[in-house]
């Protein structure tokens, strides 16, 4: 990196933080699952599906689901290419968005994964093509989406993941994690923000068994409109129901 984009990075950081015009904070719940199904040995399939809500239940966020195709390279490293079809409803007393916005992503993703004692640490990079809809106040006085609009985005996450209870194959049980993720706006035509929304998370998981794990995971959710004008600062919930199959042992 050089040292103009070094410092074109500090000053849009200091801005957004600085000079967004309004704040405003939700109260979320969100509802999570991923479904890991391995086909061979180092091939699997993934589907993701959330249903998020602000303000406890009183009003929808968004949805979205998310399948995608992944490959184990090595014991560290999975690489994988998928898809992501997004909803995001009109929400909170100072909303982002003026209609509901569809908006589809393709997107690939690498992920490393090391371990340093009881201590697992899990660094994903994905990079998603967005295509965004663009609403345009139609006759009635409402909104339509008129086009789709490109728009790049980078997201990286660190997790760390401890046991603090194990069974007796020495095997995680109960535990923590504890993580933040940056969403970082790439190119994108008329972005005030380099950020476009960044999460830190902890909470804990529980492996119910090999198939099967639930996690309540707090997150304090910011998020900032294209202008940079809107921040949301946001205490999140988030349930979270896994699943893990080896289909091809099956045959």
């Amino acid at each position: 990196m050089s040292k103009q984009q070094v410092l074109r990075f500090v000053a849009l950081f200091l801005y957004q933080f600085i000079f967004a015009q309004v704040t405003t904070t939700n109260e979320n719940i969100w509802l999570h699952y991923i479904g890991k199904n391995m086909l061979t040995k180092k091939l699997s399939f993934t589907f993701e599906a959330t249903m998020r809500y602000a303000n406890g239940f009183s009003e929808k966020q968004q949805y979205f689901i998310r399948p995608s195709i992944d490959y184990q390279f090595n014991k560290h490293f999975i690489g994988s290419i998928g898809y992501s079809h997004y909803n995001t409803y009109v929400y909170g007393e100072t909303p982002l968005n003026k209609t509901d916005i569809p908006e589809d992503h393709v997107w690939i993703q690498g992920t490393y994964v090391t371990n340093s004692g009881d201590f697992k640490f899990t660094n994903r990079l994905r990079d998603e093509i967005r295509f965004v809809g663009i609403p345009v106040k139609n006759s009635a006085g409402g909104y339509d989406i008129d086009y789709y609009e490109h728009r790049n985005r980078l997201r990286y996450i660190l997790l760390v993941n401890y046991p603090f209870i194990k069974d007796a194959n020495g095997k995680s049980k109960l535990f923590l994690n504890v993580g933040d993720e940056a969403f970082l706006n790439i190119n994108v035509t008329d972005a005030k923000t380099f950020f476009q929304q960044n999460r830190a998370i902890a909470g804990l998981g529980y492996n119910i068994n090999t198939h099967h794990q639930l996690q309540l995971n707090y997150i304090h959710q910011n998020v900032w409109n294209l202008s940079n004008t809107i921040q949301e600062n946001n205490p999140t919930f988030r349930i979270s129901y896994l699943t893990n199959f080896d289909w091809y042992k099956k045959k």
